[in-house]
């Protein structure tokens, strides 16, 4: 028999001491790519055993629940308002950012529509620099949560109980994924501010502007694709049948289209070339969508794999 019941984040440490690892619970097996452990398998001495995922060990949620077509309606319903959850603070604030990115974008490439509202530049990039900061929120609350999560093989009673704001666990891929983007986060709110600056020459936009941009866009997508290994547990992998992967690879596609769109919003000498700054914003808004997409999925993964 295997009970798949995971080991809650700090947010459900009420919960934690019957979970956490006992005396007579040894350890099966463990896996993820090197160097980090993203799965381990534990056996009882009764014979049962337990699994064991990083990402959901993170985020307090429960590994392989299933639920029927009635359950998973009801789901949807729960997942919508949820306040007392931090990752559902995480989400909608995700999803708060992606959708001014997005709308930002569509004026961009729309400045029919932006003359028609009586928006400029100015305004849109306001729009992104507000994006941006909403962004930063939830990353950090992401960040919160990887630092005062409670390793695996540590008893709730040796452990202190102590709220780590940044914490510092460079072997926790969790962390690692989060402050990466924690990081990236706060180099938009540099790029999307610099913006506002009228009158910059071409090599001060590549400065204050295009290499924040850039530098975050890295960060961005190395943390994307060390969530997305967190959760496939090897380099690579298709389950398009788990909800959390599906997060992470449209995260992850966003991430990427963030990383295209910065690579090609560099200001070169001479002429302007708008047609590749159009091309930059139509990245800009695809890896917008997917941010938004993969955020809004956030709240239904909470809710399928969270108990009632």
């Amino acid at each position: 028999m295997v009970r798949t019941g995971l080991l809650p984040t700090v947010a459900t440490i009420a919960d934690s001491e019957s979970t956490m690892m006992k005396p007579s619970r040894s350890l099966v097996d463990e896996r993820g790519p090197w160097p980090f452990i993203t799965q381990r398998v534990f056996g009882d001495s009764d014979g049962s055993t337990h699994i064991w995922s990083s990402r959901h060990h993170r985020k307090g949620l429960l590994v392989g629940v299933a639920v029927g077509a009635e359950g998973f309606a009801s789901t949807l319903c729960r997942c919508l308002w949820s306040p007392r959850k931090l990752n559902w603070w995480i989400g909608t604030i995700f999803a708060t950012g992606s959708m001014l990115f997005t709308l930002a974008s569509l004026l961009v490439l729309s400045p029919t529509v932006a003359r028609a509202f009586a928006l400029d530049a100015r305004e849109i990039n306001i729009i992104y620099f507000v994006g941006s900061i909403a962004f930063t929120t939830a990353a950090y609350l992401q960040l919160f949560q990887a630092a005062n999560v409670i390793p695996p093989n540590v008893h709730l009673s040796s452990s202190t109980a102590r709220r780590k704001l940044f914490g510092w666990r460079p072997g926790d891929i969790g962390w690692m994924s989060s402050a990466l983007q924690f990081i990236g986060t706060i180099l938009f709110n540099f790029n999307t501010f610099d913006a506002l600056v009228p009158g910059l020459s071409w090599i001060e936009q590549d400065f204050v502007i295009w290499l924040p941009d850039f530098a975050g866009s890295i960060l961005f997508l190395s943390s994307g694709y060390l969530a997305f290994i967190e959760t496939c547990h090897q380099l690579w992998a298709w389950k398009p049948d788990n909800i959390s992967w599906w997060v992470v690879l449209i995260n992850l596609a966003g991430c990427v289209g963030f990383m295209v769109s910065a690579v090609l919003s560099i200001v070169l000498p001479g002429s302007p070339h708008p047609e590749i700054a159009s091309i930059a914003t139509a990245f800009t808004l695809q890896g917008a969508i997917c941010f938004l997409t993969g955020s809004l999925l956030m709240l239904p993964e909470m809710a399928v794999h969270s108990e009632s």
